[in-house]
């Protein structure tokens, strides 16, 4: 049976089938990518290890000895690793998924695939390293004694929702870079400067009454808190934190329709 390739722009569903149609190549990049990534190092895999045990005790460091945050009954160290987790996980696929188009244009210029896999496989190459981080949470967790609780059922939702907030940015931007490669270098500013805004290192209690809306505003705060929630059995998060994915999920489907609007262009552009 021979496959037609048409012009004709393809619908979000129609291209979401073909994806589906070509899942392989998805775990088949993500493949490519850790081995890439881990190349020609001493530590190989172990760094995924190291990297964040070193930013955790800098972190550890500035914000809990020499500013002295207050994380009440929970030790400063698991607060702010529990934030950290979630904000690599998201700021790695902003970065990777914005690029993935530009770094892979050599294979689409020569063989044809719904491009739309290549951000997705990022998915699965952030969970490697976002599965090591919540391992070692877990294990400094039991270090200070502490358990999660029965709401720990809940971390698929809350891994699924930080898919979400990272993909409906790094999918824009993926289709964008290709034709405005101005876009590439705001990207990195763009993480750097929005963990500040997010209560990763600080609790959100800090932040005074008047301003809680840019909280609130924030998807990632959601989902920061939700994930101390559900492993400290704090206090539950506010329903207002739903505000900050209505642009989340605006974002992520107009970016699908954006992207599957130029898809058939990408191989003459990049």
């Amino acid at each position: 049976m021979r496959k037609i390739i048409t012009s004709n722009i393809p619908g979000i569903r129609s291209n979401l089938r073909r994806v589906m149609e070509h899942k392989q190549l998805i775990v088949t990049f993500a493949r490519r990518d850790l081995k890439i990534q881990y190349a020609q190092t001493v530590l190989g895999i172990t760094w995924s290890f190291v990297r964040p045990l070193i930013g955790l005790l800098i972190y550890t460091l500035f914000f809990s000895y020499l500013l002295n945050v207050n994380t009440g009954a929970v030790p400063y160290p698991l607060f702010a690793f529990s934030g950290m987790v979630c904000w690599y996980f998201f700021s790695f696929l902003v970065s990777n998924s914005g690029v993935s188009l530009r770094e892979s244009q050599h294979m689409i210029k020569k063989i044809y695939f719904p491009k739309l896999i290549l951000p997705l496989s990022k998915v699965l190459v952030g969970l490697v390293e976002f599965s090591i981080a919540i391992i070692i949470l877990l294990c400094l967790m039991a270090v200070w004694g502490m358990v999660p609780g029965i709401m720990i059922i809940l971390l698929p939702l809350v891994v699924l929702l930080n898919v979400i907030a990272g993909l409906s940015i790094g999918i824009w931007l993926s289709a964008l870079t290709v034709r405005y490669r101005d876009f590439h270098h705001v990207i990195p500013y763009l993480v750097n400067f929005g963990i500040f805004l997010t209560p990763v290192f600080y609790p959100a209690t800090l932040i005074p009454e008047e301003y809680y809306y840019i909280v609130y505003l924030n998807p990632m705060a959601g989902v920061v808190e939700s994930m101390r929630w559900m492993l400290f059995s704090g206090p539950i998060p506010s329903l207002n934190f739903l505000w900050g994915f209505v642009p989340v999920f605006l974002l992520f489907f107009s970016g699908i329709y954006y992207f599957t609007k130029i898809e058939n262009k990408i191989a003459d552009i990049v």
